[in-house]
């Protein structure tokens, strides 16, 4: 028996592991029992990940279970310009026919999204639509951000009010930058300050939700929350004092130990076998 249950043990594989900012593995629990003290959490995803999507899930759901009516939902996956076909549909206005027709949703609503809008549905919450909407993001990536400045005052409404500060020195975006192969082209160069638009505007409509006695959990790509750059440099800019807790998304060959170059992303790191299947 003993030696059956040994090898039962050497032989499990666990689907994600959880580690603090500085490498060291904890537990869900104890996680969990520090989140309600944020007014803000920024849970950064891979976009594809089903244990990620799971943990936004539970997470929710955990919450939900000590903050009740004070929770507040919102995703990068909706644009500002949606809020209120968001909303309509939250109140049982619309039909899930038309809200899916007209809201402009990802190819992976379905398994990854659309169990955390019902969860806010079901119980009264509010969810925020808070991305840019991605016409103006592509203009800023085509022609440069200051063609945002053209814009109507009807469609600055969807953006964070301009002119939009932006630090390219920050880790973040200089990664950008190299992904583009330098800072030589145009579309190199405005495509960090396309995400900082996506950043800002994030950050702003967040912060238009905050209250003291409020807990936002916001879903967004890791690279929009990593090393606290991205959503979180623009809370603190709109409002500097805001407790924010941050969760990350990666993945390795082996999750028993964070790897170096993953310490330090977020508060919480959850570490996922690369081998793990995706959802599209």
């Amino acid at each position: 028996m003993c030696i059956c249950l040994s090898a039962l043990v050497a032989q499990d594989k666990p689907a994600y592991q959880l580690f603090d900012r500085k490498g060291k593995a904890i537990k869900y629990k104890k996680m969990i029992k520090k989140l309600p003290e944020a007014e803000l959490i920024l849970f950064g995803e891979l976009h594809n990940n089903p244990i990620a999507h799971w943990l936004q899930f539970e997470i929710t759901k955990d919450l939900y279970a000590k903050k009740t009516d004070s929770l507040v939902l919102g995703a990068e996956m909706f644009e500002a310009d949606n809020q209120l076909i968001v909303d309509e549909y939250l109140q049982g206005q619309i039909s899930q026919k038309n809200f899916q027709a007209e809201a402009r949703l990802w190819d992976n609503y379905e398994t990854d999204y659309k169990p955390l809008l019902e969860f806010a549905k079901a119980h009264g919450l509010p969810f925020v639509a808070s991305n840019i909407p991605r016409r103006y993001a592509s203009l800023v990536y085509k022609q440069g951000i200051e063609q945002l400045d053209s814009l109507s005052n009807e469609a600055r409404r969807y953006i964070a009010p301009l002119p939009i500060t932006i630090d390219l020195s920050l880790k973040t975006y200089q990664e950008m930058l190299n992904m583009m192969g330098g800072h030589g082209d145009t579309a190199s160069a405005n495509f960090p300050k396309s995400q900082a638009t996506k950043d800002a505007t994030m950050a702003y409509r967040i912060t238009q939700q905050l209250r003291p006695e409020r807990c936002f959990i916001h879903y967004n790509g890791s690279y929009h929350s990593d090393y606290d750059e991205g959503i979180g440099w623009y809370i603190r800019h709109y409002r500097p004092d805001t407790k924010i807790i941050t969760i990350t998304t990666v993945s390795q060959a082996d999750v028993s130990k964070l790897e170096e170059e993953h310490q330090g992303k977020a508060d919480y790191i959850i570490c996922v076998p690369e081998t793990m299947t995706t959802t599209y």
